[in-house]
Formats: structure tokens, C-alpha cells, sequence
């Protein structure tokens, strides 16, 4: 009868640590997640998903569609200094590169 006594006098104390530890683990959990570390396994090493065919063919596509992007906009930035630079030139300065253009090319033909 007295280890009993004893048992449930220690109960409380066990569950409020045992309730304390789990709290616990699940918070540093939740950080990890929200924080974007790899999970754990029990030796404390982090696991990263595997890698299968599938998604490196994925990765590879959009690698290179992201190249190809690049090299648009890219272009595209070309394309926008040389237009604003005729927007904001002075008319009178356009208008004589683009007679001399003409005059090269009428000469040239």
C-alpha cells in the first residue's frame, strides 16, 4: 500500500515532464520546419528526400527553360534600352541618323 501511496504521489511529476518533453519535441519540430531544416532520424543525421529519375528529369527541364528564359529577357532588355533611347532622343537627332541609314543604304544599292 505504501509503494502506491508513493506511485501516485510521483505521478504528477512524471507527467509534467514527460507532457514537457513532448511539448518540447514538438516545437523544435515545428521550427525546423517552418525554417526549412531537413528532418532528423533518431542518430541525429538530417534525411533528404531521395532523388529519383523522375524528378531529375524535372529538375533538368526546368533548368534549362530557365536558361532559355534568361536569354529572352535578356534580349528583351536590349530591345527596351534601344526603344527608349529613340523615345527620349531629341526628334532632330533621329531624324539625321535616320537619313544618313538611308543615305548608306542608297548609296550601297
Amino acid at each position: 500500500m505504501e509503494k502506491l501511496q508513493i506511485l501516485l504521489a510521483a505521478l504528477p511529476w512524471v507527467t509534467g515532464i514527460v507532457a514537457v518533453s513532448v511539448g518540447g519535441w514538438v516545437l523544435t519540430t515545428w521550427l525546423k520546419v517552418k525554417h526549412g531544416y531537413p528532418f532528423e532520424n533518431i542518430w541525429g543525421q538530417p534525411m533528404h528526400p531521395s532523388t529519383d529519375r523522375e524528378a531529375a528529369e524535372r529538375i533538368k527541364l526546368l533548368t534549362n527553360e530557365n536558361a532559355q528564359l534568361r536569354a529572352e529577357i535578356g534580349s528583351m532588355k536590349d530591345r527596351l534600352q534601344t526603344v527608349e533611347r529613340i523615345i527620349t532622343d531629341q526628334p532632330s537627332k533621329l531624324a539625321k541618323e535616320i537619313d544618313a541609314l538611308a543615305i548608306d543604304e542608297g548609296g550601297r544599292a
